[in-house]
C-alpha cells in the first residue's frame, strides 16, 4: 500500500511530466457525434456536448485514452497511470489538489501564451453527491447498492475541442516526457488510427417490455413530501430536495442512448463517460460552477414548466413560470445559499447576482435560472471552490447540512452520480461542471436514473409527485419501441402468486430470514419434467412435520413447477429448481409459513470443465450438527466451505466429521467403489440424498454389494473410484484430494448418469 505523500511523486515519475501542449486544427468530416463515436467504446472516454443556443452552450469537448486514472471511494484511493496500479488512502480532495498542482505550473504557463481554448489538459469525469461525507459528518442511513467510486476523472492524451460558435475543431494533445522521452508521436499514432478505422456502426439499446420501476410507491412518496412538510413547519429546514429512483434491465449502447436523447432534447450540459465497468449519461440543463482563471459564476435551476403546443400557449405557460411566487422564492432562497457559498473563497464584495429569474427556453420545458459571479480569492483553486459549494444547493435544500441528512433519511437508496456533478477540470485555472440531473446510470446490465424536486412549506405532495414523473419522461419515453421480451424473465412462485423477482416480498419478521428457520429441496427438470419428484416431496414433507409439526401442504407440485417453468421460458431446456419452505411470523394464521419455488437454467458441472471428473480439497473446519439431517436453510457453513475450496482452485470441499472421518462435499453425497462393493460413509449427521439412494439401488440391481462404515481419508486414496453425486449433477468421478491424484477411474459413473440422468 503507497502513503499518500509518496504516490504523487511516484505517479509522477511513471505518468510523465507535461512539456508542451501539441495544437492542430482537425476536420470533422461529419457530425461531431459521428466522430465521438469512433471512440466511444474505450474505457476512460468522456463526452461532454454543448446542445441549443444557449449562452453556456458553446464547445464540444471529447476526451479519450487516458494516461492517468484517479477513481476513490471515501479515503481508499486508486490512481492508474500507464500499466501501474497506485493504492492508498487519502482524502479525496486533497488527492484532487495534489494531482492537479502536479501539472499547474508548467501548463498553466504555456496556455498563458499561446492558446486559446477552455480546456486543453486536464481531466475529465465526475464527483458523486456521496463525495458530501468527505465533506460534512453526516448520518448515512441509506444503502450503497451500486459500490461506484465517489469520485472519477481521467486526464486524457487525445482532446478534440469543437467551437461551435466558429465552427472549428481543434485536437489537443499533451506533451509528456516520460523516462526522458516524448510518448506524442504514440499517442498522434493512435489518434491517428482511431480516425483511420471504419466508422463504427451506432448500437441500438432496449429496455424491459414492463419499464422503470421506482424505489418509491406513490403513497411513500407522497407520505416522504409530507414529513418533509413537517419538518419544515418545526424549523429545520426551508426546503429539502426529495427524489425518486427508477432501474430496469438494460442491453445494448450507452452512447446509442447518449446520441438518440440528444437528439430528442439537447441541453447545455450531455455527458457521456465510459468508466471501463459503468456508464454516465447526463442530460443536464444545469451549470454548476464555471471557472475562467478568477472569474466564477453559478447557474442554479428552480421552476420547470412544459412547453406549450401552440405559440399563444406557449407564451403564456413561460409568463406563468415566470410570475410564479412558489418557484420565485424558492430559486430566491437557493441564490442565496449560493451566494453564500462563493463567498467563502471570493474575494469581499465580489458576489453578485447578474441575473435573476431569467425565463430559459428548452425544446420540452422552460426553466427559471439565475446567474451568480464572484471574484476567486488570492491563494484559492479549483478544489477550494467545489468544497466551497459541493454539492450544489439547488438540489439539496436549504440549510444544505440539515437537507441533506433528511435525504439520507427519506430515500432508501444513496444518490451515487444523481446531483453529483460532471465536467472537466483543466491544468490552466478553467473549470466547468454541471449538475448531474436528468442522468442515468448503466451498470451490470441495468440503467438506473433519480428525479426530484424542491419541496417548500406550500409543496402540494400529489403535485410534487406527478413533477418527477414529468421530469423523467423524456428518458422513460425513449425506450418505447425498444423494449425487450425476455423469455425467459425471472419469476418466482411465492404462496400461491407468480410474481417478476424483483417484486416478490418476504417478511423481514420471517423466521427462516431472521434464523434460517426453514429448508429447500432442489430438483432437477428436464424439459419441463421433474425428475424423482415423488422422492423429493417425500423428503420434503418429512421435513415439514418434523420442523414444523403441522399438516403438510395440500399442493400438485408437478402444476406448480410447470407453472415456474413456463414463466421463465425454461419448457425446452434443462432446469434446476428450488422449494423453500420458512417459518413465518403470524402466530395467528394457520398458514405460517413462507412458501417459494425459484428456478434457473442448470449447465452440467463438467459442460465448462476440460477435465472429466472433481477435484476435492479437505475443509479444515470439521462440522457436525443435527441440522446436517436435513436439508435447513442454515447453510451458510456449506456455502463459505464451496467458496474456500474455489478459492483453492478446486471444485468441492470435503467435509469430515470432528473425529477426521469423511462426511460429505458442500453439495454432495459420497460413494467409494471397491472390486464390486460400494461403501457409504457412516457421519453421525448428514442428509440421505436422493439421488444417493436412486444411484445406490441402480448399482445393487447391477450386482453390487452395499456396506457402510466410518472412512478415514486413506480410503478413499485406496478404492478403485470415489463417486459424488446430488440430484443436479447425477454422478461425478472424483480426480483428486488436496492435489493428490486418485486411482484412474472407469467410466462407471457415465453409465450411472445415462441410467439416472
Amino acid at each position: 500500500m503507497e502513503t499518500a505523500e509518496s504516490s504523487i511523486d511516484e505517479i509522477k515519475k511513471i505518468a510523465g511530466e507535461i512539456d508542451g501542449i501539441h495544437t492542430e486544427r482537425v476536420e470533422l468530416n461529419g457530425s461531431f457525434f459521428d466522430f465521438a463515436a469512433r471512440f466511444a467504446s474505450m474505457p476512460g472516454t468522456v463526452i461532454l456536448m454543448s446542445g441549443g443556443d444557449n449562452d453556456c452552450s458553446r464547445y464540444h469537448i471529447l476526451g479519450a485514452k487516458p494516461w492517468l486514472t484517479f477513481t476513490g471511494r471515501v479515503n481508499d484511493i486508486k490512481i492508474k497511470a500507464e500499466d501501474h496500479g497506485f493504492n492508498f488512502r487519502a482524502d479525496p480532495f486533497d488527492t484532487l489538489r495534489n494531482i492537479l498542482n502536479a501539472y499547474k505550473p508548467y501548463v498553466r504557463h504555456l496556455h498563458g501564451h499561446n492558446i486559446q481554448s477552455p480546456f486543453t489538459a486536464g481531466i475529465l469525469g465526475y464527483l458523486s453527491y456521496d463525495l458530501k461525507d468527505s465533506l460534512e459528518k453526516l448520518p448515512r442511513t441509506s444503502i450503497d447498492d451500486l459500490y461506484l467510486p465517489h469520485i472519477c476523472f481521467f486526464a486524457p492524451s487525445i482532446i478534440v475541442i469543437h467551437d461551435r460558435k466558429e465552427d472549428r475543431a481543434s485536437l489537443f494533445i499533451p506533451e509528456r516526457i516520460v523516462s526522458g522521452k516524448s510518448v506524442l508521436h504514440k499517442d498522434l499514432e493512435v489518434f491517428k488510427n482511431i480516425l483511420g478505422a471504419k466508422q463504427p456502426l451506432l448500437e441500438s439499446f432496449s429496455g424491459d417490455i414492463d419499464g422503470f420501476r421506482s424505489n418509491f410507491t406513490r403513497s411513500k412518496y407522497i407520505n416522504a413530501v409530507k414529513q418533509i412538510k413537517e419538518y419544515i413547519a418545526s424549523g429545520h429546514v426551508y426546503q429539502v430536495n426529495l427524489a425518486q429512483r427508477f432501474e430496469m434491465n438494460f442491453e445494448g449502447s450507452a452512447f446509442g442512448l447518449f446520441k438518440t436523447l440528444y437528439n430528442l432534447n439537447p441541453a447545455p450540459f450531455f455527458s457521456y463517460i465510459n468508466a471501463g465497468d459503468h456508464f454516465i449519461v447526463s442530460t443536464s440543463p444545469e451549470r454548476f460552477l464555471l471557472q475562467s482563471g478568477d472569474q466564477l459564476e453559478t447557474r442554479p435551476i428552480k421552476g420547470t414548466m412544459p412547453r406549450g403546443d401552440t405559440l399563444k400557449e406557449d407564451k403564456k405557460l413561460g409568463l406563468e413560470l415566470k410570475n410564479s411566487k412558489k418557484d420565485g422564492a424558492e430559486l430566491s432562497m437557493i441564490v442565496d445559499l449560493l451566494r453564500n457559498d462563493l463567498g467563502k473563497i471570493c474575494k469581499a464584495g465580489s458576489v453578485r447576482v447578474s441575473e435573476h429569474k431569467r425565463l430559459e427556453a428548452y425544446k420540452n420545458v422552460f426553466h427559471l435560472v439565475s446567474i451568480v459571479e464572484g471574484i476567486l480569492d488570492r491563494n484559492r483553486d479549483a478544489v477550494d471552490i467545489i468544497k466551497a459549494a459541493f454539492p450544489g444547493g439547488s438540489i439539496t435544500g436549504c440549510p444544505k447540512i440539515r437537507a441533506m441528512e433528511i435525504i439520507d433519511e427519506l430515500e432508501p437508496y444513496r444518490r451515487h452520480i444523481y446531483t453529483g456533478s460532471i465536467g472537466y477540470i483543466s491544468f490552466h485555472d478553467t473549470m466547468d461542471l454541471s449538475i448531474a440531473i436528468r442522468t442515468a446510470t448503466i451498470v451490470n446490465k441495468k440503467i438506473i436514473f433519480s428525479v426530484g424536486g424542491g419541496i417548500v412549506f406550500d409543496s402540494d405532495p400529489f403535485d410534487e409527485y406527478d413533477e418527477t414523473m414529468h421530469k423523467g419522461r423524456t428518458l422513460m419515453e425513449v425506450f418505447k419501441g425498444k423494449e425487450k421480451v425476455l423469455s425467459s424473465k425471472n419469476h418466482v412462485w411465492i404462496n400461491g402468486n407468480i410474481e417478476p423477482i424483483e417484486l416478490a416480498k418476504i417478511n423481514v419478521a420471517d423466521q427462516g430470514f431472521l434464523f434460517g428457520y426453514g429448508f429447500f429441496e432442489t430438483i432437477r427438470v428436464n424439459k419441463g419434467k421433474p425428475q424423482y419428484l415423488k422422492e423429493h416431496i417425500t423428503r420434503f414433507n418429512q421435513t415439514w412435520q418434523h420442523f414444523f409439526f403441522k399438516q403438510v401442504p395440500d399442493l400438485t407440485w408437478q402444476d406448480i413447477i410447470y407453472q415456474i417453468i413456463s414463466s421463465n421460458g425454461l419448457l425446452e431446456k434443462t432446469a434446476a429448481v428450488k422449494i423453500v419452505a420458512s417459518k413465518g411470523n403470524n402466530e395467528k394464521s394457520s398458514f405460517n409459513f413462507t412458501l417459494l419455488l425459484m428456478t434457473r437454467p442448470y449447465t452440467h458441472r463438467l459442460a465448462e470443465k476440460r477435465e472429466q471428473g472433481l477435484n476435492l480439497v479437505v475443509y479444515p473446519k470439521p462440522r457436525q450438527t443435527p441440522l446436517a439431517d436435513y436439508k435447513t436453510l442454515n447453510y451458510l457453513y456449506y456455502l463459505l466451505a464451496g467458496e474456500w475450496a474455489k478459492k483453492k482452485g478446486a471444485d468441492e470441499a470435503l467435509i469430515l466429521n470432528p473425529d477426521d472421518t469423511i462426511s460429505e462435499t458442500n453439495t454432495a453425497n459420497i460413494l467409494l467403489i471397491k472390486d464390486k462393493t460400494f461403501i457409504m460413509p457412516v457421519s453421525p449427521h448428514v442428509l440421505p440424498g436422493i439421488m444417493e439412494k436412486v444411484v445406490c439401488e441402480l448399482l445393487l440391481s447391477w450386482g453390487y454389494i452395499s456396506e457402510s462404515k466410518k472412512l478415514c481419508l486413506e480410503d478413499l486414496f485406496l478404492a478403485d473410484q470415489v463417486i459424488v453425486n446430488n440430484s443436479l449433477i447425477g454422478a461425478i468421478q472424483v480426480l483428486s484430494i488436496d492435489g493428490k491424484k486418485l486411482k484412474k477411474p472407469t467410466d462407471l459413473w457415465m453409465k450411472i448418469n445415462n441410467a439416472v440422468l
